[in-house]
């Protein structure tokens, strides 16, 4: 089997991801663009405008920071997890990209011997022995 088919098999099993994972995806998706900004700007002027209704400025402004450290803390899990998640998926694919090409070159080195060697420091340099 090619390595594209195995890539290809196992994408139609399933995305893989469990709930919290397809959560992440949803939020980093809405969070990374401009309503996003504009909500946060519209509870920031809200923030403002009330003022007048709390008891102490004091309080006022701990509610601003707590809301915000909350918030910031939340997405910055879920910002993470997005980020690693891309990650893995850059190192898969680039895998993948790697071990066709040392399969190519394998197939072609029956005649070059220095050709030969850089298909051993290929596989050896993204550990595709191990991987397969």
């Amino acid at each position: 089997m090619t390595v594209e088919n195995k890539a290809r098999k196992s994408r139609q099993r399933g995305d893989g991801r469990n709930g919290f994972e397809r959560f992440v995806e949803v939020v980093t998706s809405l969070v990374s663009h401009a309503p996003f900004f504009y909500v946060i700007v519209c509870v920031l002027v809200v923030w403002v405008v009330s003022l007048p209704f709390w008891s102490s400025s004091t309080k006022w402004e701990l509610a601003l920071h707590t809301g915000s450290s909350v918030l910031s803390l939340l997405l910055l899990v879920l910002l993470q997890n997005a980020g690693r998640r891309s990650e893995e998926a850059s190192h898969e694919k680039l895998n993948v990209i790697a071990s066709a090409l040392s399969d190519l070159m394998e197939s072609r080195a029956r005649d070059d011997e220095e050709l030969a060697d850089s298909v051993r420091i290929l596989r050896e340099a993204v550990g595709l022995e191990e991987r397969h």
